[in-house]
């Protein structure tokens, strides 16, 4: 055993031990009483103990580590650098309130059965007591905070609070024994969050102005754009080749709807091809089903068709919690790679907003049509994101690294790349071929958007117009994804860049392997980086 191993151990247990988030995720149950202290002593200890494994990590010498240990060497490095540029130079916690909402670690305990509901619930106690000086808090750290990610957090910490009154009676009535224990806490819990939402909405009535601004601005951009991506492209590259993109797949888009309506291959042929399929969609009350017979469809197809090696892991569909809702329209929470009960992942899909118009309403199913619910199944079940996981899952080095931390460019890239797999193999016909094509188009604008927005001030109408008309997106969806760019930095560049680097991986498959074979190999490492990636499979 070299001696990484027992330094990477001691720097993965304090990483652990700190954050409630990261442990959550991973899977490992040690902190579920906590929630993250985000108070200035603790970030200063956050810091100092991520100083300290920086520290370690560079008397390594790589020279001397197996390839496997190396990549897990330079994940943990980038993972702790990451962590110190968050919490030193963005400081979201210090603007961002959605960074304070407890939701995600309540719910990780109310929703999946990875023990008894005494054991869970006990643990519920802890977060559910910390929950009035967490958000105290947050109210003395946040200041001139962006008014879209006010607004934003007003939705979510009120489905935090609903979370708490409506879900949590069902595991107490598990264990009743516990209630007088736990609905105190639960109560003066839920009380808080109405307190620190309206103390959200005050701050909203008080202030006509925009508050601070969300965009990062090019130097701090950049910056989290480099720890985001882990790649060798820069900011300009990315750009450069995302612009190249959005013009093969324009072409790409026209000669699949001239193939399925007929006419010229032109933008108006596309809308016309896209008009026909959006007529055909579920509506808030038959979505979640929809998305279950999808994931049967695609499932069979996969096997079928011998795409990838499938598991018998549980996937359970349904409805977004409130608290994670006003960011993306869908989502796939795994159980961690650490998690050792047999618990489902969940893919989750948002209704719309009930202060919604009839006519947006009609316009986000035209986009999220029964043909794109389809597609939208194969990026976040199968064989994505629910797949790709449970594969990462089975992983085993000899450290816990990879169970920690997964590359955003890796698991939405092989996702984006799956879409396109499918619809090369044929599922769903030209009606999915024209989805798939349409959401690189998206994702290929998702890459622009992330830097024109954050980069360059790209006005809302401008932004507006770029994903209506080359991206043929809805006006619902549209709007939404401008907010997504103001709410978010980064990540939306992390689908065009992987896709990239994973299809260019897909394609190095050595003569002899099977399509199967090879998908299995691709996915046999984790969630590492496309470049690691490459120097694990000796590509």
């Amino acid at each position: 055993m070299s001696s990484f191993v027992p330094i990477a151990e001691r720097i993965v247990d304090a990483l652990l031990e700190s954050s409630p988030e990261l442990a959550s995720s991973a899977g490992d149950h040690r902190v579920d009483d906590r929630l993250p202290d985000l108070s200035d002593a603790g970030v200063k200890a956050q810091v100092a103990m991520l100083r300290d494994a920086a520290g370690a990590l560079s008397q390594v010498d790589e020279g001397v580590l197996d390839p496997a240990e190396q990549v897990d060497h330079d994940l943990l490095r980038a993972l702790v650098e990451r962590e110190l540029f968050e919490l030193s130079e963005l400081r979201t916690h210090e603007w961002n309130p959605l960074r304070h909402n407890p939701g995600p670690l309540l719910h990780a305990l109310i929703a999946r059965p990875y023990a008894p509901a005494e054991v869970r619930l006990t643990s519920l106690v802890g977060r559910l007591a910390d929950v009035p000086d967490a958000l105290a808090t947050a109210r003395a750290l946040l200041g001139d905070m962006p008014r879209i990610h006010a607004e934003t957090a007003i939705g979510q910490f009120g489905g935090t609070a609903a979370l708490v009154r409506a879900e949590l009676p069902a595991l107490l009535a598990e264990a009743p024994g516990l209630r007088d224990r736990v609905e105190p806490v639960a109560r003066n819990a839920a009380r808080a969050l109405d307190e620190f939402t309206e103390w959200l909405r005050a701050g909203l009535r008080d202030d006509s102005g925009p508050g601070r601004d969300p965009r990062l601005g090019r130097r701090r951009f950049e910056a989290r754009l480099w720890h985001t991506l882990d790649t060798e492209l820069s900011a300009g590259q990315v750009f450069a080749r995302a612009q190249a993109n959005l013009e093969r797949v324009t072409d790409e888009i026209r000669a699949a709807a001239a193939e399925l309506v007929g006419g010229p291959a032109n933008d108006e042929t596309v809308r016309q091809a896209l008009g026909r399929l959006g007529g055909e969609h579920p509506d808030n009350h038959t979505i979640v089903e929809l998305a279950r017979t999808t994931l049967t469809e695609s499932t069979d197809f996969v096997r079928a068709h011998d795409l990838v090696s499938l598991v018998d892991d549980p996937c359970v569909i349904q409805e977004m919690p409130e608290f994670a809702r006003g960011v993306a329209v869908a989502y796939c929470d795994p159980p961690g790679p650490l998690e050792t009960a047999d618990v489902p992942t969940f893919y989750c899909i948002a209704p719309t907003p009930a202060d919604w118009s009839a006519q947006r309403v009609e316009s986000f199913y035209r986009e999220y049509n029964d043909h794109m619910i389809r597609n939208l199944t194969v990026h976040e079940a199968m064989p994505g994101h629910f797949l790709q996981l449970a594969h990462a899952r089975r992983y085993r080095g000899s450290t816990r690294v990879r169970a920690l931390d997964y590359s955003g460019p890796f698991v939405e890239g092989w996702a984006v790349y799956a879409e396109e797999l499918m619809a090369d193999a044929g599922f769903g016909g030209l009606p999915i071929r024209l989805q798939q094509l349409k959401m690189q188009l998206r994702m290929t604008i998702n890459a622009l958007l992330d830097q024109l927005v954050h980069c360059d001030e790209l006005p809302e109408s401008e932004g507006m117009a770029l994903m209506t008309g080359r991206g043929f997106q809805e006006e619902g969806e549209a709007a939404g994804k401008w907010r997504r760019a103001l709410l978010t930095s980064t990540q939306l560049s992390t689908y065009f860049v992987g896709y990239t680097e994973v299809a260019e991986i897909a394609a190095a498959r050595p003569s002899g392997r099977s399509p199967r074979q090879w998908h299995d190999a691709m996915l046999a490492h984790g969630s590492p980086p496309p470049r690691h990636l490459r120097t694990l499979l000796g590509v």
